[in-house]
């Protein structure tokens, strides 16, 4: 996995490795739709009015109507919990840019239901040594420099400093967090986990935010979504 580290980091294109997989998944809907006459359906729940959410959720209509997946949308109050469908992007990520994870090591920044556990316990799964670095870690930076994979789903935008990442490692940046910008029309603008100018001169891949993850993990859940639809009519 070594990569010289005066080398810039690979790039993970998040939208162009998605963009193959909604393209397979198209192909596939058509081919249902015209032996069954019948297409996936996708229910987008929608909790609260996260700046963040929103801008995923939008991003799930648009992509559903791409491959031919009828979505429907259903409003929840904040008070009621969500899970983001992120752990399967994060591997597959990995996969479709040719790095193995079996026998890394592999450190997970974050220990929540919704991301940090689920990514860990896959990574154990494909034979990883698995660490998780949380709020409570002593010294979180010399564990991290230690990581062949680093998968940062803190929630803390720009908390992985360049410094702390191994020359030639793998960064997969779950984070999206929303950083006020007056120069956006939107107010905002959404920033990773990871600070990426720095992380881009010592890492040997790394995905950028936005254009990373969050495309990968929309075209995780539409190849779930018709997984799903097949084995029902299929049936």
């Amino acid at each position: 996995m070594a990569s010289p580290s005066d080398q810039k980091a690979t790039i993970i294109d998040g939208k162009a490795l998605a963009q193959t997989i909604r393209s397979e998944i198209a192909h596939e809907v058509r081919l249902l739709s015209k032996k069954y006459d019948k297409v996936p359906g996708l229910a987008v729940v929608i909790v609260g009015n996260r700046k963040d959410s929103q801008s995923y959720v939008n991003m799930k209509r648009k992509v559903c109507a791409e491959v031919g997946i009828k979505s429907f949308h259903i409003d929840l109050p904040e008070q009621v919990s969500e899970v983001h469908l992120i752990t399967k992007g994060c591997l597959e990520l990995l996969s479709r840019s040719g790095i193995s994870v079996k026998g890394k090591k592999a450190v997970v920044v974050g220990r929540s239901n919704i991301a940090g556990l689920p990514v860990a316990l896959l990574l154990l799964k494909a034979d990883a040594t698995v660490t998780v670095v949380h709020s409570h870690s002593p010294d979180p930076e010399s564990v991290i420099h230690e990581a062949d994979i680093i998968i940062a789903a803190a929630g803390q935008a720009h908390m992985i400093k360049g410094s702390w990442i191994k020359p030639g490692a793998a960064v997969i940046d779950v984070g999206r967090n929303a950083v006020d910008d007056p120069t956006k029309k939107s107010g905002y603008r959404l920033a990773g986990d990871v600070h990426f100018q720095e992380a881009c001169k010592v890492a040997g891949w790394i995905t950028p935010v936005p254009g990373g993850v969050g495309p990968m993990t929309v075209a995780m859940l539409l190849r779930n979504t018709l997984d799903g639809a097949k084995r029902v009519i299929e049936q």
